[in-house]
């Protein structure tokens, strides 16, 4: 081999080496950004569960009931209620949007339970969270709804209540006290017996059907 041959190769051997080495670098810097765009993903997906949950009701803990805090809303019928008006009523909050779907699925048992209970002292109002009247009312045109509802500006509940994640229902019993929370949707089941906390349950059916 002569001498510049000699030369020419000892000199590409950093040459190959640089480039393995950059080779090796934006093979890692492409995997760090794959992982960082996962758990970007990642993240986004669980404020997204967090927001609309589905996980299953969170009760309250069993301890003594505590007075309502003092409220007043207006339904968008116009009518008023506060904490004396709704005094001897069950009272169920419901705290919705309409971007969260499982607070569409549920509206609809919630609105037959409304119309079964309407006459038995149940009252519900459906409480829209952080919208504007006119994005409900566009919403309600097309999922229309027997329970009352009630705008953000109407009432104060929803800052009393810490609403940040819907479906959130709250029962009020008659004596105005909370007798329990649930967030997130359970079903139908799980509805009826947080509104039994409160004192209404199957047995007022019972007693229409006899005749008592």
């Amino acid at each position: 081999m002569s001498k510049t041959s000699a030369t020419y190769l000892f000199a590409l051997e950093p040459h190959d080496e640089t480039t393995l080495k950059l080779q090796a670098s934006v093979v890692k810097f492409r995997s760090m950004r794959t992982r960082n765009t996962l758990r970007h993903l990642l993240f986004g997906l669980i404020v997204s569960c967090l927001l609309c949950a589905t996980a299953g009701p969170v009760l309250g803990k069993a301890k003594a009931r505590e007075p309502a805090p003092r409220f007043s809303a207006t339904t968008t019928r116009g009518e008023k209620f506060n904490n004396a008006s709704l005094k001897g009523k069950v009272v169920l909050l419901e705290f919705w949007t309409t971007w969260c779907g499982f607070c569409l699925q549920e509206a609809g048992f919630v609105d037959r339970i409304n119309d079964a209970y309407a006459d038995k002292g149940l009252v519900i109002l459906a409480i829209n969270v952080g919208e504007s009247r006119k994005t409900v009312k566009k919403y309600l045109e097309q999922h229309p709804r027997s329970t009352r509802i009630v705008f953000m500006d109407d009432t104060n509940l929803a800052a009393m209540f810490e609403a940040k994640v819907y479906p959130i229902y709250v029962v009020i019993d008659r004596d105005g006290n909370v007798a329990g929370e649930q967030r997130g949707a359970a079903g139908e089941g799980a509805l009826r017996d947080l509104l039994a906390s409160g004192g209404l349950g199957d047995e007022d059916d019972d007693k229409d059907e006899d005749g008592k």
